[in-house]
């Protein structure tokens, strides 16, 4: 590991020299800051995070913030955490990543300090608690997600609203006149999370434009669950034959549950799901879908912030349009 005595002696200088010439806190002549940068690059030697801070009057240092809330999907969540990791490394930043659920008190000790120079917020709610605190901080941020008032804050997603209302346009090209949506888990609805809010909100129009019949039904991420909720359509909507699919872990436990009920898919029931590409993509009967995009709004997320960082401007509202793929699981309705 290359210390701060060996960039003094690569550049004849003493180790003093060289961290005023990354501190900035006593002039050096140009010439004796050139030999310095040059050493420090031949050499490969980064300093470390408070002689950078010292430097920029930054810590270099992105504040990720996921509360693990129950419901959450970890796998995707994670996918969004790679994306904004592997990019703020291209800009020479780290993340520090927040995952308790502390709300405004969390946001505040972490803003308050030099810990970090900008944050992410995921896991937003139609009405976060968080939003007048984001509002007031002197540190940029950015929420992966849109509350119901979204004025005065920087947020990008998929736009979760037209993803539900691509996968009802769809099954309404099809001929399917009866559908459903097996939704997140309870608790993310009454959360209010604002992600899934908005794929019901689209569902919901979308059927409605279409004169379709239409019901929703949160599931619980386990295939007991799926089970029940395809017992309970089929009991409830004898004529079901398309079913959207926003519950990434019981994707292809329903679709068995179904066929296990006498329904082929997609024979007699046509399945899409907003999901990761390779999800549906390896389900036994891969999957009609609309892809999370979670890698580019990681990396488009961090660049938001980076052009906030250095004063730019930047749009207050990035959504991302949906992208659906067909596959194996969807079907023109077979009249009876």
């Amino acid at each position: 590991m290359v210390k701060i005595t060996d960039v003094a002696r690569q550049a004849g200088v003493s180790p003093s020299t060289v961290s005023y010439a990354l501190s900035g806190k006593r002039p050096i002549s140009e010439e004796t800051r050139r030999r310095v940068a040059e050493a420090i690059r031949e050499l490969g030697y980064r300093p470390h995070a408070g002689a950078r801070a010292l430097a920029s009057s930054r810590s270099n240092v992105l504040a990720l913030v996921v509360p693990l809330r129950a419901g959450i999907h970890v796998p995707v969540v994670m996918q969004f955490a790679v994306s904004v990791v592997t990019t703020a490394r291209r800009y020479d930043h780290d993340v520090l990543l927040l995952t308790q659920e502390e709300g405004d008190d969390g946001l505040r000790r972490v803003a308050d300090t030099a810990l970090v120079d900008a944050l992410i917020v995921m896991d937003v709610q139609l009405h976060d608690a968080r939003l007048g605190l984001l509002r007031s901080l002197e540190r940029p941020s950015v929420m992966i997600g849109f509350p119901a008032e979204a004025t005065g804050l920087t947020c990008i997603d998929l736009d979760f609203m037209a993803a539900g209302e691509a996968c009802v346009e769809h099954l309404a090209r099809l001929g399917h006149r009866t559908v459903a949506l097996v939704g997140s888990p309870p608790e993310v609805y009454l959360r209010q999370t604002a992600f899934a809010q908005r794929v019901v909100r689209g569902f919901t129009a979308a059927a409605d434009r279409s004169g379709l019949a239409s019901s929703v039904h949160p599931c619980e991420a386990s295939p007991a669950a799926a089970r029940l909720v395809a017992e309970q359509l089929l009991r409830e909507q004898p004529a079901l034959t398309g079913v959207v699919v926003h519950n990434e872990p019981i994707v292809e436990p329903l679709i068995d549950a179904f066929e296990q009920l006498g329904l082929r898919v997609p024979g007699d029931l046509s399945v899409t799901a907003i999901c990761p590409d390779e999800l549906a993509e390896s389900v036994r009967v891969p999957v009609t879908s609309v892809a999370l995009p979670s890698a580019e709004v990681g990396e488009r997320a961090v660049q938001l912030l980076m052009k906030k960082l250095g004063g730019g401007a930047v749009p207050e509202a990035t959504l991302l349009p949906p992208r659906l793929t067909e596959r194996a699981s969807t079907a023109p309705r077979t009249l009876a």
